[in-house]
């Protein structure tokens, strides 16, 4: 009961007025099912095609042609046209997304939702009134304890794993039944073998901060103000990039700083600094994420999960951690991965002990420790490239 209530609460007025689509839907879904018995329907953000999303739709269209699959994405993506040139795509949330998602015999997305819209069909998918097969890539290894993610709230059928101490973590405590979570590695794993990093850049990459994104009343509640300029997040991150010490590491050793905020962020940009001729500020207008992550020998992050793309690679980072407690307390509790005891990586609340041990990694050029490369080995026991293969046998197999 307390889901649902939770589930009504989600719902709001642009939401019904999107039910037409749905009644208008039903019956088109219907017909096409008779002749097309199974389509996937894959996606992940409405806006993009970079994920685990893409480059499982690529790896069908290129390897499983006679798999009818198709891709929903905004046609004014920049990432439409690497997408279309694959394959069948569709206008997220347009009429025919509608018909197709209802049309589908498997869902595949690396977001939760990956659907026209997330309040309709949380209630026809989480109470069984929509009889679909929904298989879920994930957008980052699961690293905190996501309620949001528990079976009871998202009654996903596949829960993909990229790492195996995640996978343990999820059958443990996320509620699913054992043949419903698999340990297969990232889709977008397969893309970070062949690798050159550039010696000379280091990347900053902070996640976002729910109610501070949200502006709900948590923001004034958490930091005080509703400025968002003045909430703590803005306030040290401006402070970081800065700093004389960017400057002179920047002029010491050659390097370069990038900057890349979440995209949940990114419409803050404003409020960062402008950067300099030794850190950029960028975007993902910018940069595609994955080149980045595979050009950065260095990364400096707080609590994003694409740090294990970094670990996955093999190379270093820091975590810069200024609200620990906070983020516990308003985003995510604490789950499979302590960050303050691990063997890849220091956290530290004070930036000056972070650029200390930039300078490190700088004068020991950028070298892991044995016990990081041990740690890695327990994490990513499937280290290949047959990612998407076998995510593939789990989406095939999927009954």
């Amino acid at each position: 009961m307390k889901n649902f209530i939770r589930g009504i609460r989600r719902v709001k007025f642009h939401d019904f007025l999107q039910v037409w689509k749905l009644i208008v839907a039903i019956i088109p879904a219907l017909i096409y099912r008779l002749f097309h018995r199974d389509l996937w329907l894959i996606c992940e953000d409405e806006n993009e095609a970079r994920d685990n999303g893409y480059w499982f739709f690529k790896y069908v269209r290129e390897n499983h042609p006679e798999q009818e699959c198709c891709y929903a994405i905004h046609q004014k993506s920049i990432d439409y046209p690497k997408v279309a040139s694959l394959g069948k795509t569709v206008e997220y949330n347009s009429l025919k997304h509608w018909i197709l998602y209802l049309a589908s015999s498997k869902k595949i997305s690396s977001q939760k939702a990956g659907n026209p819209n997330a309040a309709i069909f949380y209630f026809l998918e989480v109470y069984g009134i929509l009889k679909d097969k929904r298989i879920f890539l994930q957008h980052g290894i699961t690293v905190n304890d996501a309620k949001w993610l528990y079976y009871q709230v998202t009654k996903m059928n596949s829960f993909i794993c990229g790492a195996y101490p995640e996978y343990e973590y999820i059958l443990e405590h996320f509620g699913y039944p054992k043949g419903n979570v698999a340990y297969t590695g990232f889709c977008r794993f397969d893309q970070l073998h062949d690798i050159h990093p550039d010696q000379k850049m280091i990347l900053i990459m902070p996640t976002w901060r729910e109610w501070i994104a949200d502006e709900d009343y948590r923001l004034e509640l958490y930091e005080g103000t509703k400025d968002i300029a003045k909430t703590n997040y803005f306030v040290q991150w401006k402070a970081f990039i800065e700093d004389e010490e960017i400057k002179r590491l920047a002029e010491t050793y050659g390097v370069r700083f990038l900057f890349f905020p979440h995209r949940n962020m990114q419409k803050y940009m404003e409020f960062f600094p402008k950067g300099n001729e030794y850190i950029q500020i960028v975007s993902n207008k910018d940069w595609d994420i994955q080149k980045l992550l595979k050009t950065a020998s260095l990364m400096i992050t707080d609590y994003s999960s694409v740090f294990f793309d970094f670990i996955y690679m093999k190379k270093p980072l820091i975590f810069y951690q200024f609200d620990y407690e906070m983020f516990r307390k308003g985003q995510y509790g604490a789950g499979m991965f302590d960050y303050r005891n691990n063997d890849f990586a220091s956290s530290y609340t004070d930036r000056k002990d972070v650029f200390k041990e930039i300078e490190h990694y700088l004068q020991n050029n950028y070298e892991v420790s044995e016990n990081y490369i041990k740690e890695h080995q327990r994490y990513f026991p499937l280290y290949d490239q047959l990612n998407c293969a076998r995510v593939y046998e789990v989406v095939k197999d999927c009954k």
